[in-house]
């Protein structure tokens, strides 16, 4: 153990009596938690955005993302604490963080980026979730009709089913209670991931020469010079969001024990998930592209010559609902929070606030609640659930959403409260280079969103309100 660490262990009973939260976690579930907020069915698009761009820029843009989320992700551990990032006052979440660093307008740029971005994602993961269940009825209706059945499947049940689920699941009080939950969801990412990764390599195996070009989908024909322009931008907005978690990672930090340091064990935690991301992101994107090309489908899994063997693809579907049920949870358990502290504070004696109360399920133990978190957590369910039956092009929406709240959340304030933290002097080189960092990135959110208004303009023309048909 190093002096940092001596000193740390010294402090921590006082700190931990001040703080008062018995905490649980360690590197794997921390770990486990990163790769579970990460990892999303957009894995399954990457093919889609390595054909806007071509072999050599797909590649690039795919790693250099993976690069810069961990470099800004290991500057945002040393934010759990401040001023000093070893012993100083917990930040128990990202605006926390934001406001004793650097407060300001700051603060309100940051609440209103990471709640619309874990409210979009909400609506996200209910829509895809729905989808690969259509896609496990609509694989097994293919293998029993042929596919010269339309066998056209509506998908307002299974979004129904989806929101009763996680209803019941958040009534579980915080992500510390469902590491279980995140652990599993890992497991699954890895599995569908995996399963693509498979299928696109037993399609590219059948080819003499692997499929794509160097500039990606060529101009001419089905494709304009506009359409290009706005697909390239649209894949540039979803890479870098799909690599986007910082809007969860403090309250990740918050469930792991210590010593030693949260950040130290939260810096080992977010390497270990972001290289295994990154890993995975690069074979899925490149070898999805070698097999299909530019046409690649929007979904490996839902996509064109995937139905058979129609048992694989169901378990690949399968897999991507357990993991969107467990990151539902990770993105959800911080709205939660934020409305129930609210309400803590406005009232400070309401028994509908305050007052716990405890239902004791068999086999399960005990889940404790007030009735006013009862009542919100069913609320931000039910709405997410309609706004998903509303609108059922809301993956273009959140991608929207997604594309706004990239920079601020994932480069600009963890890079501008590491320059505060550290004292590091304006126009030094390393200030130079961080803020050089932060404007590129700026630039690559604002075409992540024209592509993404491009998307929404498109949906519109054939969009129909609760009527989600796949």
């Amino acid at each position: 153990m190093d002096v940092e660490d001596s000193q740390y262990g010294r402090m921590h009973e006082a700190i931990s009596s001040d703080d008062g939260h018995a905490r649980s976690g360690n590197v794997w579930t921390a770990a486990s938690h990163v790769i579970t907020a990460v990892i999303g069915a957009g894995v399954l698009s990457l093919p889609w955005s390595v054909a806007q761009l071509g072999w050599i820029m797909g590649a690039i843009i795919l790693l250099a993302f993976g690069a810069v989320t961990t470099y800004t992700s290991l500057l945002l551990a040393d934010c759990y604490r401040s001023p000093d990032r070893v012993n100083g006052k917990r930040n128990y979440k990202y605006s926390n963080a934001v406001k004793n660093i650097l407060g300001g307008r700051n603060v309100i740029l940051c609440k209103i980026a990471q709640y619309a971005n874990l409210c979009g994602a909400l609506v996200g993961y209910t829509l895809t979730s729905a989808i690969s269940m259509m896609a496990i009825k609509k694989a097994g209706c293919f293998h029993k009709e042929g596919h010269a059945t339309s066998c056209r499947v509506s998908g307002n049940m299974f979004i129904i089913i989806f929101g009763a689920l996680e209803l019941i699941l958040s009534l579980l009080p915080s992500l510390e209670k469902i590491s279980w939950l995140s652990i599993i969801a890992a497991i699954m990412s890895f599995a569908y991931s995996s399963i693509g990764l498979a299928l696109s390599i037993s399609k590219a195996a059948g080819k003499k020469h692997p499929s794509g070009s160097l500039t990606g989908v060529p101009i001419g024909g089905r494709v304009t010079k506009a359409q290009k322009t706005w697909y390239v931008f649209q894949a540039l907005g979803n890479i870098a969001l799909s690599y986007t978690f910082a809007m969860v990672l403090i309250e990740i930090q918050d469930t792991i024990k210590s010593p030693p340091p949260e950040n130290k064990i939260m810096k080992k935690a977010i390497m270990m998930g972001m290289t295994v991301t990154t890993l995975f992101y690069m074979s899925i994107g490149l070898v999805g592209y070698a097999a299909f090309g530019n046409d690649a489908p929007g979904n490996m899994l839902t996509g064109f010559g995937f139905y058979e063997p129609f048992w694989l693809i169901d378990i690949g579907n399968l897999c991507i609902v357990i993991h969107l049920v467990g990151a539902y949870q990770v993105f959800s358990q911080p709205v939660f929070a934020i409305i129930e502290e609210w309400a803590s504070h406005k009232w400070k004696r309401h028994g509908l606030v305050h007052t716990v109360h405890s239902i004791r399920i068999p086999f399960c133990g005990s889940i404790s609640f007030t009735i006013f978190s009862l009542l919100v957590r069913s609320l931000v369910v039910v709405s997410t659930t309609v706004l998903a039956m509303l609108l059922p092009f809301f993956n273009a929406l959140m991608g929207f959403i997604g594309a706004v709240s990239f920079w601020p959340l994932t480069v600009y304030l963890p890079i501008q409260m590491y320059l505060t933290q550290t004292n590091v002097q304006k126009w030094s080189s390393k200030w130079v280079l961080n803020q050089s960092l932060s404007l590129i990135c700026f630039l690559i959110t604002v075409a992540g969103i024209v592509g993404a208004i491009a998307g929404i303009s498109q949906d519109l023309r054939h969009v129909t309100i609760f009527d989600m048909k796949y």
